[in-house]
């Protein structure tokens, strides 16, 4: 069963920006974009590379490691290296604040 969780308020990420959710054992990444707030897997599918170290330009994020690029709303794989999509996660904002299902 999917849970709501508290990842931050959303004065706390600016917009073209990601910050770096961890939730048991697993590492999410969430977004503030032009078009919303998103959130993928944090971790890049090409090497393990956290993509909060990244960097977000619209609504695309590069991995710090080897410039893969992967469009945030959807997680595609855009560019070499990376050819595996990242799992993408409902967002919502509720009373200023982001919220992840997982």
């Amino acid at each position: 069963m999917s849970e709501w969780h508290r990842v931050c308020g959303t004065d706390e990420i600016d917009e073209e920006d990601v910050i770096q959710f961890n939730h048991g054992d697993k590492v999410y990444a969430v977004y503030n974009t032009e078009k919303g707030f998103f959130a993928t897997d944090g971790i890049c599918t090409h090497e393990h590379q956290e993509l909060a170290d990244g960097i977000v330009i619209g609504t695309v994020i590069e991995c710090p490691l080897h410039q893969g690029r992967f469009e945030i709303t959807d997680g595609c794989a855009l560019s070499a290296p990376v050819c595996i999509d990242l799992k993408t996660y409902p967002v919502k904002v509720e009373n200023n604040n982001v919220f992840i299902e997982l």
